[in-house]
C-alpha cells in the first residue's frame, strides 16, 4: 500500500507537476507570482517590513487562459470528422466534448490522458486541482511507455486512489488516521454477462459473468506539443512582468492621487500635529495659518510617467502573442484586411496548430487501434476570413470546374455546408428556377443586358468603379444568364455577395432596369 503513497508523493514533487500546477493557476486567472508579491518597507537598520500603508493592487491578466481556449477552439470547434460516420458513434456521444477537455488540459499541464471506459472516453488531467483529480503515470524503464497509473482525489474525510494496470484496476481508500486499504478488489475493465440475468431474483451469480480486458492499456496520453511540456513555459515570465507593471501603475496612481502639502516654517510640528492637519484638511478642506510668522502652506501635485509604462505594456502584449504563436484578432479587426493579409497573419498559428494537430491525431489513432477501428480523423480549422474576397475567387473558377464544386465551396464559405446535399438534389431535380419564390425565367421587365450595360449599371449602384474580381463575377453572371446555365435567383444571390448590393439592386442590374 505504501507504493501508492510513495508514487503520489514522487509525482507531486516532480518538476513537471510543479509547472503544471502553476499553469493551472494561471489558467484559472490566479496568477501565482503577482498573488504572492508583497511590497516592503525598510527601517533604519535595513530590516524589511511589510508595507501595510501604500496601495498594493495585484492585477491579474488572463493571457494564458485566452491562448489555451483560442488554440483549442481554432482546431476543434468545428468538430472531428471521420471517413466512416459510424466511427464517431462507436467512440461515444460525448467523444468531442471529452476530447476538447483533454486538449485544454494537455496545453495546461503538458499532457492529459484519455481513458477508454467500455463505450466512451473520459479525460484525465495530470496535475490535481480543487475541481479535478490528478493522474500519476507509471512508465517502463526500457521503452519509456506508460504501462500503468494512479488516479487520485480527495474529499473532506478521505483520499481515494485508483490503480490502473493492463490487466485491470484496483480501488484504494485512505480515511482519517487510518492506513491505505483496498476499497474494491482488482477486476477487469469489461464486464461480460452470460445467460439471462432476469431469470435470477438474487442477481448475477459468479457463473453468469466474467471480466475481460483490452488488447492494450486503455489509457492513452495526449500531448500538446513535441516538447511534451506545458504551454506556460516561456510565457510565464512575460505574463508576470505585464502584471507587475500594470499593478505598479495602479498603485502609483492611487498613492499619488490628488496632491500633497508642504508646510513652511512649521518645523516644530511633530507627526501627531501633521496628522491632525491632514485630518482637518480632509474634513474641512481649509486651515488657518499665521502669515506674520512666515508660516505658509503649499499644495503640490505629482505627474506620473505614463508613456514609458504604456509602451512597455504594449510591447509585452505583442511579444506574448508572438511567443505563443497566437493571432491577436484585434489587429485583424483594426482595418479591412485582404485574404492574403489574413493568411499571412495566421501563418505562425497555423504552424503551431499543425504540430498540435499531429499530437491530437496520434492520440486518436491509438484510441482507434485499441478498439480495432480502421479510420482516420480530419479537422477543419476555424479561421477568420475575408468572405467577399473568397466568394469572388470561387466564382472566378466557375467556367473551369463543375457546378457541384462551386456550390460546395460557396456554401462552405457561407457556413452552410450542411445544406450541400439538399441544394445539389434540388439542382438535379431541375428546381433551380426557384429562388425564394422567384420564377426562374428572364426578368419580366426586359431582356438580359450586355456585359457593358451591366457593368455601367452596377457602378452606378455602388457609386464607384468595380474592381477586377467584381467585374469578372458580373461578366460570369451575365454570360450564365444568357446561356441558361444559371437562373435569375442564382444571379441575385451571387451579386449580393460578390458586389455587395441589395437584392432589389441586383435584380435591376441583371434586368437592365433603371
Amino acid at each position: 500500500m505504501e507504493f501508492i503513497r510513495g508514487l503520489i508523493s514522487e509525482h507531486k514533487s516532480s518538476p513537471a507537476y510543479r509547472v503544471a500546477a502553476a499553469a493551472g493557476a494561471y489558467y484559472r486567472k490566479q496568477n501565482v507570482t503577482i498573488s504572492k508579491f508583497q511590497k516592503l518597507l525598510y527601517d533604519f537598520t535595513g530590516q524589511a517590513q511589510p508595507d501595510l500603508f501604500s496601495a498594493n493592487y495585484k492585477l491579474k491578466t488572463s493571457f494564458f487562459r485566452r491562448f489555451v481556449i483560442q488554440q483549442v477552439q481554432y482546431v476543434l470547434s468545428n468538430g472531428i470528422t471521420f471517413s466512416n460516420p459510424a466511427t464517431k458513434e462507436k467512440l461515444g456521444r460525448d467523444f468531442e466534448n471529452q476530447f476538447q477537455l483533454a486538449a485544454k488540459w494537455a496545453m495546461i499541464d503538458g499532457v492529459s490522458f484519455l481513458f477508454w471506459n467500455f463505450d466512451h472516453i473520459e479525460a484525465f488531467g495530470f496535475a490535481d486541482t480543487p475541481t479535478r483529480p490528478g493522474f500519476a503515470p507509471i512508465y517502463d524503464g526500457i521503452f519509456g511507455l506508460m504501462t500503468a497509473g494512479v488516479r487520485y482525489w480527495s474529499t473532506a474525510e478521505s483520499n481515494h486512489f485508483t490503480l490502473y494496470e493492463p490487466d485491470g484496476y484496483t480501488e484504494y481508500i485512505e480515511q482519517t488516521e487510518q492506513p491505505i486499504r483496498v476499497f474494491k478488489q482488482k477486476r477487469g475493465y469489461k464486464l461480460v454477462i452470460r445467460g439471462d440475468p432476469k431469470a435470477r431474483r438474487d442477481g448475477l451469480s459468479p457463473d453468469m459473468y466474467s471480466f475481460e480486458n483490452y488488447p492494450g492499456f486503455p489509457i492513452i496520453p495526449l500531448y500538446a506539443n513535441d516538447l511534451k511540456e506545458s504551454e506556460i513555459v516561456g510565457l510565464r515570465e512575460s505574463i508576470d512582468c505585464y502584471d507587475f507593471i500594470k499593478s505598479g501603475f495602479a498603485n502609483e496612481i492611487d498613492d499619488t492621487s490628488g496632491f500633497y502639502w508642504v508646510l513652511k516654517n512649521a518645523g516644530g510640528m511633530d507627526d501627531v500635529d501633521i496628522s491632525a492637519f491632514l485630518d482637518r484638511m480632509r474634513k474641512v478642506r481649509a486651515a488657518s495659518i499665521d502669515v506674520d510668522e512666515g508660516t505658509d502652506v503649499e499644495a503640490h501635485t505629482l505627474d506620473i510617467p505614463v508613456a514609458a509604462r504604456e509602451a512597455m505594456l504594449n510591447r509585452l502584449e505583442t511579444d506574448l502573442y508572438k511567443d505563443a504563436q497566437i493571432v491577436n484578432v484585434a489587429d485583424l479587426s483594426a482595418a479591412s484586411k485582404t485574404a492574403t493579409e489574413i493568411r499571412a497573419a495566421y501563418q505562425p498559428m497555423d504552424d503551431k496548430c499543425g504540430d498540435f494537430e499531429y499530437c491530437l491525431r496520434t492520440c486518436i489513432e491509438q484510441l482507434l487501434k485499441l478498439n480495432g477501428i480502421e479510420d482516420e480523423p480530419s479537422f477543419v480549422w476555424n479561421r477568420i476570413a475575408n468572405q467577399m474576397e473568397d466568394v469572388q475567387v470561387i466564382l472566378m473558377l466557375a467556367p473551369y470546374v463543375p457546378k457541384a464544386y462551386i456550390v460546395r465551396k460557396l456554401l462552405a464559405v457561407l457556413g452552410d455546408s450542411d445544406l450541400v446535399e439538399d441544394i445539389l438534389e434540388e439542382m438535379e431535380a431541375e428546381e433551380l428556377g426557384k429562388f425564394e419564390g422567384e420564377d426562374s425565367g428572364d426578368g419580366e421587365n426586359g431582356d438580359t443586358p450586355t456585359t457593358a450595360e451591366a457593368i455601367d449599371a452596377a457602378e452606378d449602384v455602388v457609386g464607384k468603379t468595380l474592381n477586377g474580381s467584381q467585374t469578372s463575377s458580373l461578366i460570369t453572371v451575365i454570360k450564365g444568364l444568357k446561356s441558361g446555365d444559371i437562373t435569375e435567383g442564382q444571379a441575385v444571390r451571387i451579386l449580393t455577395t460578390s458586389i455587395g448590393v441589395t437584392r432589389e439592386e441586383a435584380l435591376a442590374i441583371i434586368r437592365g432596369e433603371e
